[in-house]
């Protein structure tokens, strides 16, 4: 099974690269499932209903999110009845929506899809994700009712990321982190088969402060007192992400590779696609 997951979408610059890019990729490239993360979507903080929608149109299968999530306070009221829109697993009982799903691949997998927040550094700081990661896989192992298992781990401590795979490595096909908006190098298969990396990196604009215009971040660095509101860079960007090969018969990676499509970063289309 052929999967592509794609970082944070920030901004109509990002959600317009990747809604631009996406369906050639699905369609030159076989793609059989493909994840977005879109929690910065709608001006750099949450997504909107017709953004949700536009997405999948697009060709992703499931769209998942993180910190932002509620950005948008119509996410609360959307959330509930969209099976495809995934909010952090974590959060307390009761939350609106949901953090997991099983779906169908194009190629008739059964792909178990998890939205996992970390806690350190990050706010609201959720139930444990080890704990919450221990549920959902024994709720729905791998090899057995799932073909394959995705975590999307929306976290900012590089450490908790790397542990967290490790915690999960020879029960999941992939892990990969998603937050920071920058994508790391360190693509890998761990001992246990599971695909991993750090961060998916963002799709928007890399000439910016993690995707927002460098202006207001730079100036509240510089003078620690606000000037104005953080706004979503608007200049022509880049898409990441990272491709998995996985096996039919064990679930777990044979192969891994980032994507990377735009102007501002050294472009990379995973080898394994060619």
């Amino acid at each position: 099974m052929r999967l592509l997951f794609l970082g944070d979408m920030v901004g109509r610059t990002g959600r317009t690269a990747v809604f631009d890019r996406l369906p050639g990729l699905v369609s030159d490239f076989k793609l059989d499932f493909v994840i977005v993360n879109g929690e910065n979507a709608a001006g750099g903080f949450g997504i909107t209903e017709e953004i949700f929608r536009l997405t999948l149109d697009a060709g992703a299968d499931v769209v998942t999110t993180g910190n932002h999530v509620w950005d948008q306070r119509e996410a609360l009221q959307f959330a509930p009845h969209e099976e495809r829109f995934l909010r952090p697993a974590n959060f307390p009982k009761g939350t609106p929506g949901r953090g997991t799903g099983l779906y169908l691949a194009k190629n008739g997998a059964r792909v178990l899809v998890s939205n996992i927040m970390g806690r350190v550094f990050m706010h609201p700081e959720l139930d444990d994700p080890f704990k919450c990661a221990e549920e959902e896989l024994a709720a729905c192992p791998l090899g057995e009712q799932a073909d394959a298992v995705v975590i999307d781990f929306h976290a900012e401590a590089t450490s908790e990321k790397m542990c967290f795979g490790h915690f999960v490595d020879g029960r999941a096909s992939l892990v990969v982190g998603t937050h920071t908006h920058h994508p790391t190098a360190d693509h890998q298969i761990l001992n246990g088969g599971t695909a991993y990396l750090t961060d998916a990196g963002m799709c928007g604009d890399y000439d910016s402060s993690l995707g927002m215009d460098k202006e207001e971040p730079l100036n509240r660095f510089l003078s620690k007192v606000a000037k104005g509101r953080f706004e979503a860079a608007s200049g022509p960007a880049t898409i990441c992400g990272v491709s998995v090969e996985i096996s039919d018969r064990t679930g777990l990676a044979e192969k891994i590779a980032p994507l990377r499509l735009g102007p501002r970063l050294e472009e990379t289309i995973p080898a394994f696609w060619n």
